[in-house]
């Protein structure tokens, strides 16, 4: 029997990669060429240089979003360049075409200096609707986040960061409910402050949180005012605003530490095992909720952490129960702001749709071992759309207005389409 490995290295040679282009539009002979290209071809090129807003409807941007990367942090990999990183970016256009109909383009960039690599992205902007950043080393990709999404009219997202973060928002909303919580009062340790917990540092905030009750932990310990080596960062990295605002109390010391007392462990970390010991996992408070997000190994086992004391545990593996999965985000995140055609997405949506798939799992009824929905549930990506671009419309960044069953029905006709094109295969 083949190992997994073996077959997907097969299968990939077999279809020479993912992804294709394919028309939208009927050809059947010389009229249609004509039609579609030149001459008729002409005149959208007119009216969009006469009204530069009609590209939305002339032209297949709207539904366009560039996958963006270097190549410097891929998946568990590391630093394996813009090369070896293309068949991850393929498969990630391969899940915004299917869950969220989206058509995704991967550039895959030989530059790493920030100034070149904004430059880039920048220039081949007016061809999208949308950039998704992606696996892409700290601290560079705080900094490229923060000087693309002013510089662009669309929205700059990097899932590493806003995309884990949604989910393990949503994951940490159904599971302080379950067990009878609030999320306003509870005790949170964040372990790892890369890009991840950096951004879900932030999204807990704004659904909330208290910063004061927040303890973070990097490789240096947990994070305080007297981080002095986080402070020499703080222009190039977030982590020193985090010192100056979390950790009301000014505990010191390292993972346990932070996790004693704690209602909540958020670890997007390093692989483990024993990152997080179990005997540190039993010094919680009652009802722990445990999320160990490493890849391909979590920071504790399942079994482990739920046999030193832990009620609820999420990991980001699909072979264990709730797994916080950033694809669970995306395609429907992209597809409602693609649907109202967003100039750039706030937390507070990406905080709507964190709450929008916790919704989808309490539809299913939450339990300790299903606090989020999973990708086979067909409504997740709609939903989040419908929420995301409701959410747009209130921040005032959406360009198209829409109702709630507008949105649904833009999203619906899109993942559909996009599903029975798949299926045709």
């Amino acid at each position: 029997m083949t190992t997994l490995a073996e077959r997907s290295l097969a299968l990939h040679a077999h279809y020479r990669g993912k992804i294709q282009s394919a028309p939208k539009v009927p050809v059947t002979g010389l009229a249609d060429y004509n039609l579609w290209y030149t001459p008729g071809v002409a005149e959208p090129c007119l009216a969009i240089a006469a009204e530069p807003e009609r590209v939305w409807e002339l032209t297949n941007r709207g539904n366009t979003v560039a996958i963006v990367s270097d190549g410097t942090r891929v998946l568990g990999l590391g630093d394996i360049g813009p090369l070896a990183g293309l068949p991850v970016m393929e498969g990630k256009a391969l899940i915004f075409k299917l869950l969220g109909g989206v058509d995704a383009v991967p550039l895959m960039l030989a530059v790493s200096e920030p100034d070149a690599f904004c430059a880039t992205v920048a220039a081949v902007a007016p061809t999208f609707g949308g950039i998704n950043l992606e696996d892409i080393a700290q601290p560079r990709c705080f900094e490229l986040l923060s000087r693309l999404r002013p510089a662009l009219d669309i929205p700059v997202w990097h899932d590493d960061q806003q995309g884990t973060a949604t989910v393990a928002l949503a994951a940490v909303l159904n599971a302080l409910a379950l067990v009878g919580k609030s999320l306003g009062k509870a005790r949170l340790a964040l372990v790892g402050m890369g890009a991840a917990n950096v951004a879900v540092y932030r999204l807990l905030k704004v659904a909330g949180a208290d910063p004061g009750a927040i303890i973070a932990c990097d490789a240096g310990g947990t994070l305080h005012r007297g981080r002095r080596d986080l402070e020499a960062q703080a222009a190039v990295a977030p982590q020193w605003s985090v010192c100056l605002e979390s950790n009301a109390e000014g505990i010191v010391g390292g993972i346990p530490e932070a996790l004693a007392g704690a209602d909540v462990v958020l670890a997007f970390s390093r692989p483990g095992p024993d990152v997080i010991r179990p005997e540190w996992v039993t010094a919680m408070a009652r009802d722990a909720i445990v999320i160990a997000g490493a890849n391909p190994v979590p920071e504790i086992h399942p079994q482990a952490a739920l046999a030193a004391g832990a009620r609820i545990v999420g990991t980001g593996r699909s072979d264990f129960p709730n797994q916080v999965n950033n694809a669970l985000a995306f395609p429907g995140i992209f597809r409602g702001v693609l649907d109202v055609q967003a100039c750039t997405i706030t937390d507070a949506m990406a905080v709507a749709a964190a709450e929008a798939l916790a919704g989808c799992a309490q539809d299913g009824g939450v339990r300790e071992d299903h606090i989020l929905p999973t990708l086979e549930e067909p409504e997740v990506a709609v939903r989040v759309a419908v929420a995301t671009g409701l959410a747009a419309q209130a921040e005032g960044v959406a360009r198209r207005p829409g109702t709630a069953a507008e949105l649904e029905a833009r999203a619906r006709t899109a993942i559909t389409a996009a599903q029975c094109l798949a299926l045709s295969w």
